[in-house]
């Protein structure tokens, strides 16, 4: 049986994503074909829980936050051979805008990150030691447009909407 799902994202935008993608074109191309680099803003969960997107739409077609600024940190390694960039400032917006989207102050505590390989998928011939040296020590990122995406069963996302943060 093959599963819809929809998600809101934050997709690196194309000024910072070269150096990402790189990496993870070499790191986890099952990843890579997947979906483009990415903060994952609302899961589906949430998003059914409310009802769909079709109760978000207004929050998302109105939305008075301005593009999010996250700094991130070096890779680090999690669960065997996953590799990700943490969020090290601005996660307190990135909650903000969770908190606007799904209208609640009381919603699941998420930490923005960047997945550059995906543990669940088997282990990539480049995902070796210094696979990530590419990339500087902090890397400064804004995000300008919040993406309503959909994946069936194990095909690429597609993305069905684009919202601008626009304050």
């Amino acid at each position: 049986m093959h599963k819809t799902r929809q998600q809101l994202s934050l997709y690196i935008p194309n000024d910072s994503s070269n150096r990402i993608e790189s990496v993870r074109r070499v790191a986890d191309p099952i990843q890579h074909r997947l979906i483009p680099a990415h903060l994952t803003l609302c899961r589906e969960d949430e998003i059914e829980r409310l009802g769909g997107i079709a109760k978000l739409a207004g929050r998302l077609a109105n939305m008075p936050l301005k593009p999010l600024t996250l700094s991130f940190g070096s890779p680090q390694v999690f669960d065997g051979h996953g590799l990700l960039l943490s969020c090290l400032a601005g996660e307190d917006t990135f909650h903000e805008l969770r908190q606007y989207l799904l209208g609640s102050s009381y919603i699941r505590l998420q930490k923005p990150h960047i997945t550059l390989s995906h543990p669940r998928n088997p282990k990539s011939s480049g995902n070796l030691p210094g696979v990530a040296a590419v990339l500087p020590e902090i890397m400064l990122i804004t995000f300008p447009t919040v993406y309503h995406i959909e994946q069936y069963g194990h095909e690429p996302w597609q993305v069905l909407n684009k919202f601008a943060l626009q304050g």
